[in-house]
C-alpha cells in the first residue's frame, strides 16, 4: 500500500519507514508535527517528540518525497487510555494534518508510527486512523529492544541524542553522540537501573541524520547549544539545540518513489514541503458523530428466535439464533440483523450494553458472506459503545442450515461490570495479527483470559502461512503466545483449555500430526520461558478439537486459548489433574463405573474455577444404552445415527456425569458461565428435539434436588458441528460438552 509516514526525527520512526519498505509498502510522503514557535525545541506534550524539528524540514529532499508539516495549535486535554475526539487536544492536529495528505494524495491508505511500547501513543494514532480510514503500520510494537536498537544500527541508522533525562546519562557528555557509540554503555545502565534501550520510558530522543532512505543526501549538524531544562544531581535533563546545519549530497540522487508523479509534482509545485494551516474545522470528521441509528430492516416479531442464558448473575452467556429457520431465513444479513437485536434487547432488558460483553462467538453458515457479516456486526458493536474495550470475537462456519438453525448464530459472554482489560491492537505490526475494528486480540476478567481465535496468520503481512496445516498450527500458537505475554502470562503454562478449529481442507493424514505439534510446541515454549528465568507452575489443560466446514480467510485451524491469570502469582494452583468421580449418588440408573473417567478432562483452579470437556463416543454411547448404535455401518454419513430413545439417555448421561463432575470438584450449576453440547448434524436428531431432551434432563435434576436454577431459556448451547472430539486424529463423538465455572 501508498503509505504517509509520521516522523519526529528520531530513529524509531525512520526505522518504521524502513520496515514498511521491506513488507512491500511505499513510502509517498512524510508528515511531522512542530511547535507552533520555531525557537521552542520541546513541548510538554504526551504524544510528540520535537526536539530537532528545525532539522525535520530536510527530510524532504534528503528522501525524495514532500514533507507535509503542521504547528500543533492543540494540548492535552483527553488524558485517559482510549481517545476519543476532543476539540483542542494536540491529536487533533495529527488528524487534521493526516486528512490534508490524503486531500492532496488521495492514494494513501497507510500510516507509519515508529510506536514500540507506549499504548497512549499508539492508540491514538489507531483513532485517528480509524477516522479517515486509513491502516495503522506500526512494525516496531512490542519488539524487544536491545534487538531493535541493534537492528537499526546494523541496518546503516545513524542517529545522535538529541534530548537525555534519566539516571546515567549527563547532557554534557552524551547529547549529540551517535547510537553506536552509545549502545554499550545503554545495555549498562538497563542493568544498573532498568532503562529502556531504546528509550521508551522517556530516557532519551534522538536525531537521524543519515540512513537508507536519505537517497539524495545526508544531515551535517554544524553547530549546536546545549540547554540544561533540570540540574538534577541524579537525573539530570537537557537538549540539543540545532544552530547550524548542511546538506551533503550523495553520489547518486533520486526519490523513494521516482515511479510515481506524484512526487515530481509536489517537487514542482510546492518545493516538497507543505504547511499545512488553518484551525480544526467544526464537523469535518463525520465518523466522530453520534453512531448513526441502524435501519430497522428486520422486525423482531417476523423471527421465531431461539435464546438461551446460562444463570450465574455475575458472568454468564446469552445465545441468540433461528429456529424452525427453514420458513423464517431470508439471508445471511436479516438473519444477524435479528439475532444482533435480539442480545442487544436483552442486555438492556437486564441492565447492560455492548460495554459488558467480554467475548463475542459469531457462527455464519457461509464463510463467503463473512464480508457481509463483518459489516453487519460492525453497525450494532463499535467503539463508541463499549469505551471500556471492544469485545473479543472468533468466528467459525458452521452447518447452521442443515440443521435449520438460519444463517447466523450468536453467543456473548457477558459481565456485570466494566473491569475487564481489554487488548486491541489495531496497527499492522511484527508482534502479532491486528484486529482493524471492533473485535480485539483478548480480554482479561476476574482473572480469566478470553483470546480471539488465532489463525496462522503473519502478522507483517496479514497473510496465512503457505506449509499447510501444521505450519499454519504453529503460528497460530505463536500468535497466542504473543498475545499472552502482554498480559504476564504464557500459553504453555496459564493455558487451562484449548479449542481447536479444524477445517475440513485439512487431508484426513495430517490430522492426526496436529495435536502432535501442540503439545511439542507447548512444551518447547515451557523450557524456553525456564531458561529465561520464568518460573511458574504450569497447568494440564485440556483440549477440544472440532472440525468445522471453513474459517476466515480459508485458514485450516483456528485456535482458541483459555487462560488463567492469577492476581497473586505466588498464589498456588493446586491440583489440576484428573480426578475420579465415585462419590457422588447416582440418578436415572446410572451409577459410578472405571470407565467414567475416560470421558472426561478438567482443569481445576481450587475455589476459582473448573473447566470441563465431556465426550461420549460411539462406544460407551453402546453401553450408555445397553444396546448397539441403530443403523448400518457401512452407510458413512451414518455411522453416528441413534434413535431419539437412545439420544436422550445419552443425554442424561451427560448431565449426570457433569454433575458429578462439578460437584467433586467443589462447584455447583450456578457457577456455571457458559455450557455448550456439540453435536455432529451426521447424529440426524433435530436440533429442536436435542434441545428439549436437554431441558427436560435439567428440569429432572432440578426436581430430584440439585441445586440448579432453570428458567424459561435453556442454561445451555446446542452447536452443530461436523464433528467435534478429544483428539484431532478422532473428531467423531456423538455429543461433546464444554463447561466452564467459576466461583464469584
Amino acid at each position: 500500500m501508498k503509505v504517509v509516514a509520521l516522523v519526529s526525527g528520531g530513529k524509531d520512526s525512520c526505522y518504521a519507514m524502513m520496515k514498511c519498505i521491506q513488507y512491500g509498502h511505499q513510502i509517498v510522503a512524510v508528515a511531522n508535527l512542530m511547535p507552533a514557535d520555531d525557537s521552542v525545541d520541546e513541548l510538554d506534550s504526551y504524544m510528540y517528540q520535537t526536539v530537532g524539528h528545525q532539522i525535520v524540514v530536510s527530510y524532504a529532499e534528503c528522501m525524495g518525497v514532500p514533507l507535509f508539516r503542521r504547528r500543533i495549535q492543540g494540548s492535552t486535554r483527553h488524558q485517559k487510555l482510549s481517545y476519543r475526539m476532543t476539540l483542542g487536544d494536540e491529536v487533533e492536529d495529527m488528524f487534521f494534518l493526516l486528512n490534508e495528505v490524503k486531500r492532496q494524495i488521495p492514494s494513501v491508505t497507510g500510516v507509519s508510527s515508529g510506536a514500540i511500547a507506549s499504548d497512549y501513543q499508539r492508540l491514538r494514532v489507531e483513532s485517528v486512523c480509524s477516522r479517515l480510514g486509513l491502516v495503522s503500520l506500526a512494525y516496531l510494537w512490542k519488539q524487544d529492544q536491545s534487538l531493535l536498537l541493534q537492528e537499526m544500527i546494523t541496518n546503516g541508522i545513524v542517529a545522535i541524542t538529541v534530548k537525555v533525562a534519566a539516571m546515567g546519562l549527563d547532557p554534557s557528555k552524551h547529547l549529540g553522540k551517535e547510537m553506536a557509540s552509545l549502545q554499550p554503555y545503554l545495555h549498562k545502565l538497563k542493568e544498573l537501573y532498568g532503562i529502556n534501550v531504546c528509550g521508551e520510558g522517556g530516557e532519551y530522543e534522538t536525531l537521524t541524520l543519515d540512513c537508507p532512505l536519505f537517497v539524495n543526501a545526508r544531515i551535517m549538524l554544524d553547530e549546536f547549544q546545549v540547554i540544561l531544562h533540570s540540574s538534577d544531581s541524579i537525573a539530570p535533563v537537557g537538549v540539543l539545540h540545532p544552530l547550524a546545519f548542511h546538506l551533503e549530497n550523495k553520489a547518486q540522487s533520486c526519490s523513494l518513489g521516482s515511479s510515481d508523479k506524484t512526487h515530481e509534482m509536489y517537487h514542482e509545485k510546492k518545493g516538497f514541503v507543505c504547511e499545512v494551516q488553518g484551525d480544526h474545522p467544526q464537523g469535518c470528521d463525520a465518523a466522530c458523530q453520534d453512531d448513526a441509528p441502524v435501519n430497522n430492516l428486520v422486525e423482531l416479531a417476523e423471527h421465531k428466535l431461539h435464546i438461551s442464558r446460562t444463570q450465574k448473575g455475575d458472568t454468564f452467556s446469552i445465545c441468540s439464533r433461528l429456529q424452525d429457520s427453514c420458513t423464517t431465513s431470508t439471508g445471511l444479513q436479516e438473519d444477524l440483523e435479528a439475532v444482533l437485536k435480539k442480545i442487544e434487547s436483552l442486555l438492556v432488558e437486564n441492565g447492560f450494553g455492548w460495554e459488558n460483553v467480554l467475548y463475542i462467538h459469531l457462527y455464519i453458515a457461509d464463510m463467503n458472506e463473512f464480508a457481509t457479516a463483518n459489516d453487519t456486526y460492525v453497525r450494532y458493536i463499535t467503539q463508541e459503545k463499549c469505551p471500556f474495550g471492544v469485545p473479543s470475537r472468533s468466528t467459525i462456519e458452521l452447518p447452521l442450515l442443515q440443521v435449520g438453525l438460519g444463517s447466523a448464530y450468536m453467543e456473548v459472554f457477558v459481565a456485570n461490570d466494566h473491569t475487564k482489560r481489554v487488548l486491541h491492537v489495531q496497527s499492522i505490526s511484527c508482534w502479532a495479527p491486528s484486529c482493524i475494528g471492533p473485535y480485539s486480540q483478548a480480554t482479561l476478567h476476574t482473572e480469566i483470559l478470553h483470546m480471539a481465535g488465532q489463525l496462522g496468520l503473519n502478522p507483517p503481512t496479514m497473510t496465512l502461512c503457505q506449509g499447510g496445516a501444521i505450519d499454519e498450527l504453529e503460528k497460530a500458537l505463536e500468535n497466542s503466545e504473543a498475545v499472552a505475554k502482554c498480559f504476564n502470562c504464557s500459553v504453555s503454562t496459564s493455558a487451562i483449555a484449548f479449542v481447536i478449529y479444524c477445517s475440513t481442507k485439512i487431508p484426513s493424514t495430517e490430522r492426526f500430526k496436529i495435536q502432535d505439534k501442540q503439545d511439542a510446541f507447548l512444551k518447547q515454549t515451557r523450557v524456553f520461558n525456564l531458561d529465561k528465568g520464568t518460573n511458574s507452575e504450569a497447568f494440564d489443560p485440556i483440549f477440544l478439537y472440532v472440525l468445522v466446514p471453513d474459517l476466515p480467510k480459508g485458514a485450516l485451524v483456528e485456535v482458541k486459548p483459555i487462560l488463567f491469570v492469577a492476581d497473586d502469582i505466588e498464589e498456588p494452583t493446586g491440583d489440576v489433574k484428573e480426578q475420579s468421580c465415585s462419590s457422588t449418588p447416582g440418578y436415572w440408573g446410572f451409577q459410578h463405573a472405571g470407565w467414567h473417567d475416560s470421558c472426561f478432562q478438567k482443569c481445576v483452579v481450587p475455589g476459582k474455577l473448573c473447566t470441563v470437556i465431556l465426550s461420549v463416543s460411539s462406544e460407551p454411547a453402546a453401553t450408555i444404552c445397553h444396546d448397539h448404535l441403530v443403523g448400518d455401518k457401512n452407510k458413512g454419513d451414518n455411522q453416528n445415527s441413534l434413535t431419539e430413545w437412545q439420544m436422550d439417555r445419552v443425554s442424561r448421561f451427560c448431565i449426570y456425569l457433569l454433575d458429578k463432575i462439578i460437584t467433586e470438584s467443589g462447584f455447583s450449576w450456578d457457577d456455571t458461565m457458559y455450557l455448550r453440547f456439540y453435536f455432529p448434524i451426521s447424529l440426524q436428531v433435530p436440533a429442536n428435539a436435542l434441545s428439549l431432551m436437554f431441558t427436560n434432563a435439567f428440569d429432572e435434576l432440578a426436581a430430584m434436588g440439585r441445586i440448579i436454577r432453570t428458567g424459561k431459556e435453556p442454561i445451555f448451547n446446542l452447536v452443530p458441528v461436523l464433528g467435534a472430539g478429544r483428539s484431532s486424529a478422532s473428531m467423531d463423538d456423538i455429543i461433546t460438552c464444554e463447561l466452564l465455572a467459576r466461583k464469584s
